[in-house]
């Protein structure tokens, strides 16, 4: 007893080390310890992993069947891992390989399209007839029309028919070429005006001789999207008549509706207007002749001058004797205009005495005014107006607002200003209409999505279900396992020892049994057992460790 108990006297601040306390773990605690360890690494290991797992992103998408598997299998013989998705239509890759993946795969020409465009010029065969070529050329030309179409963003795939007829010598028996397109468009997008035109001209600028009325372009569906010959659509007006229809008629609601909402509200009001527009063309030509007019107010056309002169002598008489003949032909009583005036009697006896001749024929204009009038096409024939306002909130006292109509004074400014907005006219037949009625309001809530229901909130739980879940596992492990497990390993395992020993050595007043009083007087001086159990209380209050280690080594038969 005195050999075990001196020993931590002399060395009272050693401590066990952990293969001690470690040994001092019973079995169940050890195998806590180990598989609290075990499952921390295996957490730590997933979520490197995890980690270091690459983001895919995709490569090509809407690939067909040959262009895929060609793909696949150079992306195989580069090593690069890669995924399908959306039922194999995209393949994916590492995003930081994507950009050097598609170089590379582009320099081999990679995906080649199921469109075959003028490379079918390069797969020419031995014995080859002329009409091969031209069938390979024509080929050719399709495709590459095909994929310049279906380079647009709202054209989805597309189709290109040219009818090129053979050419020969004769230039009156030609025939022109021409091409139909068929295009399917993405779900929710159209070809405007301005697209159509571009394709139309593509394509006849492609084709030799191929005129832009010839080409005809088709969607999906079978409706005609290009013009057709004559530009008249059906009823006699083409889409760019009905979009200016539609253009005018939402100027002329927007204008109402700028001028009402800042009255009645933003949602009060709503006001449709119907406009008949004329897109006729009409032309009208008028002649106009002036009368005859004076010969300084005239025009001169053209002047003829004839002049004849005979020999000096007697004029010989003419016509049938008599003294009718004998006399000089009386004076023009009826005036030409622009004429000369006639000669006198005294003049025509000068010219006949002198045996001369003249005559004089002037022509003049005749004044005539020609006049042109054509009429403007897209005039304004007819609008009509209608316009619904909703009624107004009017406070009650102390309850609640009630809706309540406006009064007539009102609605008569509103009309006279839908009016004066529109430009209303009494002789072009104009009309508007404006009423008053309570607006019907759904009282069922449109349901909006929860937060947990929507896309990124779904999105965000799954970026980090990974790294929280592992979170979590591993706070359980430790906290479950190992920490129990560590605490076990720091604190002392208390040995029960025979006979209250340590029970002894651990209280301040020892419980012992009652003992008969002593029959005399003896000495009260303590004994050497009391003064060493007095040194070892002291030393189990003051490092309870080293006695403890001392009583498990005196159990497990370690003391010499």
């Amino acid at each position: 007893m005195s050999a075990v108990v001196d020993a931590p006297l002399m060395n009272p601040s050693a401590s066990p080390t952990w293969l001690q306390r470690l040994s001092a773990l019973d079995r169940a605690q050890r195998m806590r310890l180990g598989a609290g360890l075990a499952l921390l690494v295996v957490a730590a290991v997933a979520a490197l992993v995890l980690g270091r797992q690459p983001d895919y992103r995709v490569l090509f998408a809407n690939l067909s069947d040959k262009d895929g598997g060609a793909i696949v299998a150079q992306l195989s013989q580069m090593n690069v891992p890669y995924r399908h998705a959306d039922g194999g239509g995209a393949i994916l890759i590492p995003a930081d390989k994507v950009h050097d993946v598609r170089l590379r795969l582009a320099s081999q020409g990679l995906p080649k399209g199921s469109v075959a465009g003028f490379e079918l010029m390069e797969q020419s065969k031995f014995g080859m007839t002329q009409f091969q070529e031209r069938l390979n050329f024509q080929r050719g030309l399709e495709g590459e029309l095909t994929r310049s179409i279906q380079a647009l963003s709202s054209v989805q795939s597309a189709r290109v028919h040219l009818a090129l007829p053979n050419q020969n010598g004769f230039f009156r028996e030609q025939q022109k070429p021409s091409a139909s397109i068929l295009v399917s468009l993405y779900p929710g997008r159209t070809l405007d005006r301005a697209q159509l035109a571009g394709i139309v001209h593509l394509v006849a600028s492609s084709v030799p001789e191929l005129a832009p009325s010839a080409v005809s372009v088709l969607d999906d569906s079978g409706k005609l999207l290009s013009n057709p010959p004559d530009g008249a659509g059906a009823g006699g007006f083409d889409a760019q008549q009905l979009q200016y229809v539609q253009q005018i008629e939402q100027q002329y609601t927007r204008r109402i509706l700028d001028i009402l909402e800042p009255v009645v509200g933003r949602s009060n009001v709503k006001a449709q207007v119907t406009a008949e527009v004329d897109f006729s063309q009409t032309e009208s030509t008028s002649e106009q002749h002036r009368p005859n007019l004076g010969a300084d107010a005239s025009a001169v056309r053209s002047q003829q001058v004839v002049e004849s002169t005979g020999v000096q002598g007697a004029a010989q008489p003419t016509g049938v004797p008599g003294a009718t003949s004998n006399q000089p032909p009386a004076p023009s009583s009826a005036p030409i205009n622009g004429a000369n005036p006639p000669p006198t009697a005294a003049g025509q006896l000068g010219a006949a005495a002198a045996g001369g001749r003249r005559e004089s024929v002037t022509n003049y204009e005749v004044d005539k005014t020609v006049r042109v009038t054509r009429g403007g096409s897209g005039s304004v024939k007819r609008l009509s107006a209608a316009v619904v306002v909703n009624y107004q909130p009017v406070a009650g006292g102390k309850g609640p607002a009630v809706n309540q109509a406006l009064p007539p004074e009102q609605l008569a400014q509103m009309t006279a200003l839908v009016r004066e907005t529109i430009g209303f006219s009494q002789e072009r037949g104009d009309s508007v209409n404006l009423m008053n009625t309570p607006f019907l309001v759904d009282a069922v809530p449109a349901a909006d999505l929860p937060l947990w229901k929507q896309p990124e909130t779904l999105e965000l739980a799954r970026s980090l279900a990974w790294p929280v879940g592992l979170s979590l596992f591993a706070a359980i492990v430790l906290l479950g396992l190992v920490r129990p497990a560590l605490k076990a390993l720091g604190k002392p395992r208390a040995v029960p020892v025979a006979g209250g020993q340590l029970d002894a050595l651990e209280a301040d007043q020892p419980q012992r049994p009652a003992l008969p009083a002593p029959s005399g007087a003896q000495d009260l001086s303590p004994t050497a057992e009391q003064l060493r159990l007095d040194e070892a209380r002291a030393l189990a209050r003051s490092n309870p460790m080293a006695v403890a280690n001392i009583v498990k080594n005196w159990v497990n038969g370690e003391a010499n």
